[in-house]
């Protein structure tokens, strides 16, 4: 994969917004001098301005510069955004990747009233080192527009083009799964003060036993559950553990939170309605 020879206007510098910016120029597939991000409050951006890349409150102005266009907007600021910056997209320069949770690609089109170029994406924080799991969809675009996004996002963790209809269900499972999983850790952790560990120490080695189940799976593409039958042995500790966290419903609530997630993400954006 070559460097991108691209400018990208990131706007929103948000968490997300920010974890896409520090995630791309650390990926060495992409320059801080070619990245511009926005936000109303620019002075919550100066450490990215420190690390060479661009910041600025004017999105008509980052949409004049750039050739690449990152919307990550919170849902509610989303119909304001487009509207100011729709008379600044040209069709046959721009492309816009959208992360909004819950916009489709039909809404965001029938604001901008112009036939550009988007792609639906769904990343998550990990973005910011290179480890986030991206779901892209695009309807009626060009191979070009998909392969461009995937390389912007294969340089940051990985990436699966899905169904648009799908969408709404990765952001329950992806972006709000890094808390879901994060909790789990965190109560790990918990669980190993209980047993003697100090804070840090528990922390530690709950976290790394994560990152290494999360890694048997990933690079052998087993089932879960075949790499549980490793370590589960008749009448053993590990059986008993799991069974007693069963007994007290761990796979029906991280279930349960998924879907809720999922039911949430579906409303919360309208076409209709805009921060006041």
């Amino acid at each position: 994969m070559t460097e991108v020879k691209r400018k990208i206007a990131i706007l929103g510098g948000g968490n997300i917004g920010l974890s896409i910016a520090n995630g791309l120029a650390g990926s060495q597939f992409f320059k801080a001098e070619d990245i511009i991000v926005t936000r109303r409050r620019i002075e919550l951006l100066s450490d990215l301005l420190e690390k060479g890349f661009n910041i600025g409150s004017n999105n008509r102005l980052a949409v004049q510069i750039a050739d690449i266009i990152i919307i990550a907007v919170l849902p509610q600021q989303l119909n304001h955004l487009l509207e100011e910056i729709k008379d600044e997209i040209d069709p046959s320069r721009h492309m816009i990747i959208s992360v909004v949770s819950g916009a489709t690609i039909g809404q965001i089109k029938n604001k901008i009233s112009k036939e550009v170029a988007i792609v639906r994406a769904m990343p998550n924080t990990a973005i910011a080192i290179g480890e986030s799991m991206t779901c892209l969809s695009a309807s009626n675009a060009s191979e070009e527009t998909i392969g461009i996004a995937k390389q912007i996002f294969d340089s940051v963790g990985k990436t699966l083009v899905i169904e648009e209809s799908l969408m709404v269900p990765a952001t329950a499972l992806c972006a709000c799964g890094i808390a879901f999983f994060l909790r789990a850790i965190r109560a790990a952790s918990q669980g190993g003060i209980e047993i003697g560990f100090h804070a840090e120490d528990a922390l530690l080695m709950a976290s790394q036993t994560a990152k290494g189940a999360a890694s048997l799976l990933l690079s052998a593409e087993n089932h879960p559950e075949s790499e549980v039958d490793k370590v589960t042995t008749p009448m053993g500790c590990t059986i008993s553990g799991l069974n007693q966290m069963e007994h007290n419903g761990f796979s029906s609530a991280l279930i349960k939170g998924i879907v809720t997630s999922a039911e949430k993400a579906a409303k919360l954006y309208s076409p209709g309605k805009e921060e006041k």
